[in-house]
């Protein structure tokens, strides 16, 4: 059975370390066999410290993949959607590498990222090193709950992983990356009914806000299909920051790239009568990136292929 990457329907940790690298060897042969073995690093620190729950992603990005694995592509790999709109957009920043690091231990976290680094680093340059942190009972540093339409159990595997629609990529993931700045100073001058009118949920208990409009973000953000009632995107972000600058560190993986770019489009677009995400008044994209995460069976198989 082929065996997804662990960290793609993982339940949420403490700490995380997101790595994007761009790829500067032309020696594909070698990058497919290092790959192989990050996860070694994973598998070997989540034995050695089970109860820091070590989960890890090793993704590849949308440019880099014919190159490091040549032939076969992924139905619906495709470049991230650059889009904007007014004065809201999601930018562009292709990478060739993507590596979530999560553990329930800071230590550990740091310790299996330098490794990682370690192994790579003649094969690659690091573009950003992004720290993110569990925030309270896990919410975005606005104060209300992240994640909060995330699927349950099961579900998760459902929703997050390729099943045999694509059997040459079945237990791979889409996977979508994007860093946002908050401007927490504009958002705390608000009260506390503004605020949730912006987001639709009320803060303490994340129930739906009595003065939800079209463009509350719980409405806009919705990976809910419009014909059906199941989410169709795992969120697996967190915030990080600073004393100078803090945001959230947006990670969504799915079976389909459809779900994400669908969900950007009604945030920035809305709904074509001006009900963007009123979020995004508070919040800005920095960063964009489109991915896909194989197998581990898929980067097994081919760091084999590759030495023979």
């Amino acid at each position: 059975m082929t065996q997804p990457q662990k960290g793609l329907c993982a339940e949420p940790n403490l700490h995380a370390q997101y790595l994007l690298l761009n790829v500067i060897d032309d020696d594909s042969q070698a990058v497919r066999a290092k790959l192989s073995r990050v996860l070694d690093i994973f598998e070997h620190f989540e034995n050695e410290h089970y109860e820091a729950m070590v989960t890890g992603v090793v993704a590849i990005g949308t440019g880099y993949w014919a190159e490091v694995y040549p032939g076969l592509i992924p139905v619906e790999l495709a470049p991230f959607p650059d889009m904007q709109c007014d004065d809201r957009s999601a930018p562009t920043m292709p990478c060739d590498l993507f590596i979530q690091i999560r553990a329930d231990r800071l230590d550990i976290c740091h310790a299996v990222g330098i490794e990682v680094m370690d192994l790579l680093r003649i094969h690659v340059e690091l573009v950003e090193q992004i720290r993110g942190f569990r925030y309270l009972d896990g919410r975005d540093l606005n104060g209300f709950l992240y994640g909060a339409d995330n699927p349950r159990g099961m579900k998760r595997r459902q929703v997050g992983i390729i099943g045999e629609d694509d059997p040459d990529f079945s237990g791979g993931s889409y996977v979508h990356i994007q860093r946002y700045r908050h401007d927490l100073r504009r958002w705390n001058s608000l009260s506390s009914r503004q605020q949730e009118q912006v987001m639709g949920t009320t803060q303490e208990h994340n129930l739906e806000s009595s003065e939800q409009s079209e463009s509350s973000h719980c409405v806009r953000a919705s990976t809910v299909a419009p014909d059906g009632d199941e989410p169709r995107l795992i969120k697996q972000g967190m915030p990080y920051g600073d004393m100078a600058s803090q945001g959230l560190f947006f990670v969504s993986c799915s079976a389909s790239a459809r779900p994400f770019k669908q969900m950007l489009h009604s945030q920035i677009y809305g709904n074509g009568e001006g009900d963007y995400d009123r979020w995004l008044d508070f919040t800005s994209a920095e960063t964009g990136a489109a991915f896909f995460a194989p197998s581990i069976n898929f980067i097994r198989q081919q760091a084999k292929l590759s030495e023979s």
